[in-house]
């Protein structure tokens, strides 16, 4: 197996991409596009949707296709009921298989998570032994799976697996955007010493990279991606403040305390119905270590990122907090 060599480029190809209206998908499909490909777009918001849950949906909507991206996913921490994310995550990538074995499509590429780890598990290498903490995670690994004994069963067939980190950029409402948006609008405190240290990814690079990963050959290839160098829980706090123009650090909770106002936040969610921005996964997730190794990405041969973290950072202030809020006096 060869994964040292790969490229996007090539024959003009009709390509179906799930979960291709989404954050990352959108990016994706326009490099697609801006190469010569057809890209068929499956996903709830597209026009006409289409759900992966549905698998005659799916059989219809990737017929013709010559490769499969494989994004769509339930992703966020406060999914519920829990069985959604194994309805999505576990039963997508069952459909996209049956898909691609009843059309012979012989190239998958498929985002996963880098949550397969857990957390604090060191800085987790390909080879490590999952050990998932959440849902998210542990269905997240079980479409791992699926995907690998597809690529299994028949010789010639290529699977490019990438787990992928907190990724951020404009239009992300994740994790990263919701800490910049406390820190923008003054609700934000440091939980913990902020010691801790975080893999990420800027929404730009991982576009690059998935759509370089499409020329890798057969067999079955695996990657971490995150952009380097990693960033303390402080650096990326104070990152944040440096970008909106704020001075100095925020006031400081201790992690029980932290922890204590993210459970008592899930008791109120689950009473009302609302949704907040603070939970007990979210105080886990900001006070741990997530850091993962991601040498093997970034040695694939002709892949360069194209955007530095720290200037993926700046973009995404700039654009989210304050080209709106210029915009917004004029």
């Amino acid at each position: 197996m060869d994964w040292t060599a790969g490229s996007g480029e090539g024959e003009d190809m009709k390509i179906g991409t799930t979960g291709g209206s989404g954050f990352i998908g959108s990016r994706l499909r326009k490099l697609l596009e801006a190469e010569g490909h057809e890209v068929i777009v499956l996903d709830r918001g597209a026009n006409p949707p289409v759900d992966v849950t549905d698998l005659s949906a799916v059989l219809r909507a990737l017929e013709g296709v010559e490769a499969i991206y494989h994004l769509a996913a339930e992703h966020r921490d406060d999914v519920r009921p829990s069985k959604l994310y194994y309805e999505a995550n576990v039963g997508g990538a069952e459909n996209v298989a049956k898909a691609a074995k009843a059309h012979g499509v012989s190239t998958i590429v498929f985002t996963s998570t880098v949550a397969v780890y857990g957390l604090n598990a060191g800085e987790s290498r390909e080879e490590d032994a999952p050990c998932p903490f959440n849902d998210y995670g542990r269905s997240k690994l079980e479409a791992e799976g699926i995907l690998d004994a597809w690529a299994d069963a028949k010789a010639g067939r290529s699977l490019t697996t990438a787990r992928l980190t907190a990724t951020f950029g404009p239009g992300n409402r994740g994790n990263i955007y919701t800490l910049a948006n406390q820190i923008a609008r003054g609700r934000f405190f440091m939980v913990g010493e902020g010691g801790n240290r975080k893999s990420v990814a800027y929404v730009e690079n991982v576009a690059a990279f998935l759509k370089h990963c499409l020329g890798l050959g057969a067999g079955r290839h695996l990657f971490n991606y995150a952009d380097k160098p990693d960033l303390s829980m402080r650096d990326m706090v104070r990152g944040i403040r440096e970008a909106l123009g704020l001075a100095g650090m925020p006031r400081t909770l201790p992690y029980a305390a932290g922890l204590a106002g993210g459970m008592f936040l899930d008791a109120l969610a689950r009473l009302t119905g609302r949704k907040f921005p603070i939970s007990a996964v979210r105080v886990r997730k900001f006070c741990a270590d997530t850091v993962v190794n991601a040498e093997k990405a970034h040695a694939l041969a002709g892949f360069e990122a194209p955007c530095s973290l720290s200037e993926g950072l700046r973009n995404t202030i700039r654009a989210e907090f304050l080209e709106e809020k210029r915009a917004g006096k004029e």
